[in-house]
């Protein structure tokens, strides 16, 4: 194909030339990192900083276009993993950010909100624990006080602790998923309500698990079934308050909750029977709770678990 003649007189190259800022191009799946990582194991809760390799949360390929400008978010389980990387879209499409966390995560907290303000928004740190509804109410206060209202809540904080049966689940492991994984996400939610005004919205975090059963996370996947119930449910009872609800229901991802979980080697395959042959990111993740969020995106969907597999389709 021939050239333009350049100011000079001779051929200008008919190759385009990629602006200076203008994000890489990426394909799917290249240079995400695959098993086998480093065998590794962290006690609970687990620290991001300490997971190798970091899992990725700064989705530098994503570009914000102000949809959740001047908006209010308050994420639980938000100084890590996928929390943390919603919290950064979030920021980067212009809203201010609450995060809940326990204090034992205070490091990946403050890291994560240098990532929200060096995307130019706020961001208040808030440590406690959501099987606490008195935390719970003291939590969502603090951001209408402090942020000025709430817009989203996203439920995101979890617990899980594989077994080989049901006999090796203590009550106490029984009573901490459950009061971690489905009552905090009812207490936030029954806090947060009255702030919300129409076109807010709340989001869940799910888990394929809950849609298909895993025989070492018995009590796990039984919470995350009951997310997507109480995601429907919920869904139905502020349809008419025009407050959204959805879930977010990922298959592996690369989180600090699977070190602190899984025994060191497994910890190192984790993902790889994925067809994508690897876990996903966090900040592959993200950007499902910003089309829920936003209601550009998704104004006439509510009620919805949206799966994210890398390849798998049988919940489908």
């Amino acid at each position: 194909m021939p050239g333009t003649k350049s100011p000079r007189g001779g051929r200008a190259s008919a190759t385009k030339t990629r602006p200076r800022n203008a994000p890489r191009r990426e394909t799917q799946g290249a240079r995400k990192p695959k098993p086998p990582f480093p065998p590794q194991h962290q006690p609970k809760p687990g620290l991001e900083s300490e997971v190798t390799p970091r899992p990725r949360y700064k989705a530098p390929a994503y570009r914000g276009s102000g949809k959740l400008h001047g908006r209010v978010a308050l994420i639980t389980g938000g100084d890590s993993g996928i929390g943390r990387a919603v919290a950064v879209l979030y920021a980067r499409e212009g809203a201010d950010v609450g995060i809940v966390y326990l204090p034992e995560e205070e490091s990946d907290a403050r890291e994560t909100r240098q990532a929200v303000e060096a995307e130019g928004r706020r961001c208040l740190l808030i440590p406690g624990d959501v099987r606490d509804a008195k935390f719970c109410a003291s939590a969502v206060q603090r951001v209408v006080d402090e942020l000025g209202h709430l817009d989203v809540l996203v439920n995101n904080a979890a617990f899980q602790q594989h077994q080989q049966s049901i006999e090796d689940i203590s009550d106490e492991q029984f009573e901490r998923t459950f009061r971690t994984n489905i009552f905090g996400y009812f207490f936030m939610a029954r806090a947060a309500v009255p702030h919300l005004e129409p076109g807010s919205a709340i989001l869940n975090t799910g888990s394929i698990t809950g849609l298909e059963g895993s025989k070492e996370l018995l009590d796990y996947s039984a919470t995350k079934g009951a997310i997507h119930a109480f995601t429907k449910s919920l869904a139905q009872s502020l349809v008419e308050k025009k407050i959204r609800v959805n879930c977010v229901a990922p298959g592996p991802i690369w989180t600090p909750l699977n070190v602190a979980d899984k025994e060191a080697s497994k910890a190192a395959e984790h993902g790889k029977k994925t067809p994508m042959k690897r876990p996903g990111q966090p900040e592959e993740v993200a950007p499902a709770y910003v089309f829920f969020a936003s209601n550009a995106d998704s104004s006439y969907i509510t009620g919805e678990v949206l799966t994210l597999l890398g390849g798998e389709t049988r919940a489908g």
